[in-house]
């Protein structure tokens, strides 16, 4: 004997009904022995429930719902039976009696327990007429079960509790006396000792069903619905949930208490005192297996845990205060008084020093729960041993299920750690000495949040997405998703690392998609947006959007941009910018970034500040790490500045390598903003202080290299036209050095904290003498190299680095947040 169960949406029209008799009759011409639980048709028990409310209110639109109630079965006898008069016959006598009782509601304007049970039953009692009598007109040999005759209740309306004794002798004796036929038995609905229509609560169907495989020794339980089994989180919330082919009978027991919709806690306690596997299979899948439930499973991925569950509408309430330390009894007090009030507590943590306790509860109850508390510790509250009792409102319980987390350390500090690197806060913890569950509560914003976290951290075969939001789209922006594009397909193949732009930014439009803006016509989506550019506007929806796993590109050379990084990184979002203005700001705010990212355990990357996408900053902190200290730095910084020197030598004109240089895109469309050194000062200010030094960029002292009246001119053309006039100058000093076998560089140094750029003149015993086209490089002399500097060389500009420097900021977050 096998028990199937098929639900609401599996039986909501009449083609449904035919694919489950397709599912049925092969099985049972091939000798199965079938007992199946039906539903009522989906929607039916809402629309039977909003007929009695009607009813009771003096509402005559009750009838109206009637009617399509009526109308609705009526068609669904037509369409599978063709006008069968004797079934028409049987439900006009079950219409007539509902008609009946909510006449009689409607006159008393009222309407107890027991006749909502009564009403309610209607559905599963016209469902499963249809179908016992569709089932023998298929050749199936079928009988009707009122499953009110075999299964015995108490007198609770709306939630009773069944005599499982009697209720398996009831059932057993029924089997015997039906013989081979399938029973066809209506699901959710039972009757008292007095014979009063009684139903079963939430998820009714599916208990019924697990009582007759129980009762009847059955070989499996089979729950039909609609998703292929169990999954390992709702996959409303967590797109990337996928299914668990196997799982424990504790596993299911957890996973359904704290919210998991395809099987209910009173489901699974039948069968597992029977040791009788469950199967969750999809009506609209049959090929699927589904997932099976039984005294053991094996691990499904993650290695530890197997599913993850949330339940929303939680309050945590909190009782304190110096009177509960050391008294015995206050715990039971408390849960006393919920108890005998119908208030479920879900979650229950004390602290050790017993001066509080701290719970949760369904909202809805909250208020009522505060008043029973305050009446209980009246007392205790009078004379000010216990506190006011604190409610903290909108909190959802998270529950990381599985067996496999028995013995395994390092669980709970991993899931924390995930969480608080994206500034999600617990609230409240709970895990038993089973080692099964680990509960936590966190507010309600962060549910979908934190559930997608720990999904993507735990389950190795799910990919795992970085969430990434740009501003400025200009020639290192540009650059930059270009790159994401091209090693999409790469990342996802050797790390499984999917990397969604999710909000982009240029000066005059914005665009948000948390879905992924399709990187191949991001021009077209971004030109086609409505949203105006503003900066704070895009942060705040950033923020807002507050999704897993976040990363702020600032590709700017914006001074607007940086004065929303505080904002950013105490929202827990990582930030990654080429943008030199924050990390040479006033030494104050740079600390302060910087401080701000350690305590939100974030990242504040500018690698790209210094060297486009050499490994720059990144060896400083190396360096000092390991703790080695650095004494002296010296280093051509400039891709620009360093272009026009390597190229300059006698017989080429100053005015015409500066031009070249601007030609070739290596300078700024006014050279000047190059040449005037102000950039190189920022970049020797954040080496400074990379290095521990407490510096200002105005401490930095600077030798121009261009004549004042090069910088005075008005346009451009003015100033090369006056670079031409001073040529003479550029001139003699490209000789001094010539004469002296010497080169020109222009040259960043720190000296013990002492900063300083100028135009030098180097011979072959300096690492700058055979720097070449734009190429910069960094020496650092420490306390280790003392005597032969670290060397960095490399291409300084250009779009391409320092997109790829960025880019490979962006891979060290994702890592760090994965596989940490």
């Amino acid at each position: 004997m096998k028990v199937l169960k098929f639900g609401g949406s599996s039986v909501a029209k009449p083609e449904r009904i035919q694919s489950i008799c397709n599912i049925i009759k092969p099985r049972i011409e091939a000798g199965e022995k079938l007992a199946i639980v039906f539903s009522a048709f989906g929607g039916i028990t809402d629309q039977l429930i909003g007929m009695i409310d009607n009813a009771s209110k003096g509402d005559e639109s009750y009838f109206e719902f009637f009617e399509e109630f009526k109308k609705r079965h009526t068609d669904a006898v037509n369409a599978l039976m063709a006008n069968n008069a004797d079934v028409h016959a049987q439900m006009d006598v079950l219409f007539l009696k509902l008609e009946n009782v909510l006449k009689g509601v409607f006159l008393l304007r009222e309407a107890s327990g027991r006749s909502y049970d009564y009403v309610m039953s209607f559905g599963e009692r016209f469902s499963n007429l249809i179908i016992s009598n569709y089932f023998n007109s298929e050749g199936i040999p079928a009988i009707f079960i009122d499953a009110r005759e075999l299964v015995t209740t108490d007198s609770q309306f709306r939630s009773a509790s069944v005599f499982i004794d009697q209720t398996n002798l009831n059932i057993q004796n029924k089997a015997k006396e039906i013989g081979n036929k399938t029973m066809i038995i209506t699901g959710f609905i039972a009757s008292d000792q007095q014979g009063r229509t009684t139903t079963l609560g939430r998820g009714g169907s599916d208990y019924t069903a697990a009582i007759f495989a129980s009762a009847l020794d059955a070989e499996s339980l089979e729950i039909w619905t609609d998703v292929d089994g169990v999954l390992t989180s709702n996959p409303k919330v967590v797109n990337k949930a996928f299914q668990i082919h196997e799982m424990s009978y504790s596993e299911a027991m957890e996973m359904s208490h704290f919210g998991a919709k395809v099987i209910y806690p009173p489901t699974i306690q039948p069968v597992m005192a029977k040791n009788i596997p469950t199967y969750i299979r999809n009506t609209f899948n049959p090929e699927n297996k589904g997932t099976r439930i039984s005294a053991t499973a094996e691990e499904n991925g993650s290695g530890s845990i197997k599913g993850l569950s949330s339940l929303s509408g939680v309050v945590l309430l909190t009782i304190s205060g110096t009177g509960m330390q050391g008294v015995p009894g206050v715990a039971a007090r408390v849960f006393n008084s919920l108890a005998q009030n119908n208030i479920n507590v879900i979650l229950i943590t004390q602290a050790s020093s017993e001066h509080s306790i701290c719970f949760s509860i369904q909202e809805s109850k909250a208020d009522i729960a505060i008043e029973l508390l305050k009446a209980e510790f009246s007392k205790e509250i009078e004379k000010a041993l216990i506190g006011e009792i604190s409610a903290e409102r909108e909190i959802s319980i998270i529950a990381a299920v599985g067996e496999a987390m028995k013995n395994q350390p390092g669980i709970a500090g991993k899931i924390f750690s995930t969480l608080g690197r994206n500034g999600i806060n617990i609230e409240a913890i709970a895990q038993g000495s089973s080692e099964l569950n680990i509960s936590f509560a966190v507010h309600s914003k962060d549910e979908k949040k934190a559930l997608n976290l720990i999904h993507d951290t735990f389950f190795r075969n799910t990919v795992k997405t970085l969430h990434v939001f740009i501003v400025g789209t200009g020639l290192i922006g540009g650059t930059l998703i270009r790159q994401l594009k091209e090693f999409r397909s790469s990342l996802l193949e050797k790390y499984g690392i999917e990397i969604k732009v999710v909000g982009v930014s240029n000066s005059r439009k914005m665009s948000f998609d948390a879905n992924g803006i399709d990187l191949n016509n991001w021009e077209q989506v971004l030109d086609s947006s409505e949203q105006l550019a503003n900066v704070e506007s895009f942060v705040d929806l950033m923020i807002n959007m507050n999704l897993s796993n976040s990363v702020f590109i600032d590709n700017t050379a914006s001074s607007q941009v940086p004065e929303q990084y505080k904002k950013i990184l105490s929202n827990s979002i990582s930030i990654s910018t080429p943008n030199k203005v924050a990390s040479s700001s006033p030494y104050e705010h740079y600390q302060e970034l910087k401080e701000i990212a350690k305590k939100k355990n974030t990242r504040f990357n500018y690698e790209t500040n210094v060297g486009a996408g050499l490994p720059v900053i990144s060896t400083i902190k190396t360096l000092r790490d390991s703790g080695d200290e650095i004494v002296k730095i010296e280093a051509v910084v400039s891709g620009s500045i360093s272009y026009i020197f390597n190229n300059y030598k006698t017989g080429i004109s100053f005015h015409d390598i500066v031009k070249e240089a601007q030609t070739k895109g290596l300078t700024e469309p006014d050279p000047r903003d190059d040449l005037n050194g102000s950039d190189v000062m920022r970049k020797i200010t954040i080496l400074t202080r990379e290095s521990g030094y407490n510096i200002e960029q105005s401490d930095v002292e600077l030798s121009q290299i261009l004549p004042d009246e090069c910088m005075r001119q008005d346009s451009v053309d003015d100033f090369f036209h006056s670079l031409k006039t001073h040529e003479g100058h550029f001139n003699q000093i490209l000789k001094d050095a010539s004469d002296r076998g010497e080169r020109l560089r222009f040259i960043a140094s720190m000296d013990e904290g002492k900063a300083k750029v100028a135009l030098e003149s180097v011979n072959e015993s300096s690492p700058f003498f055979n720097l070449s086209e734009s190429d910069n490089m960094i020496a650092f002399y420490t306390k280790r190299y003392d005597k032969s500097p670290l060397v960095i060389r490399g291409p300084g500009a250009g779009a391409d680095v320092t997109a790829a420097g960025v880019f490979a900021e962006i891979i060290q977050i994702a890592n760090e947040n994965f596989y940490f």
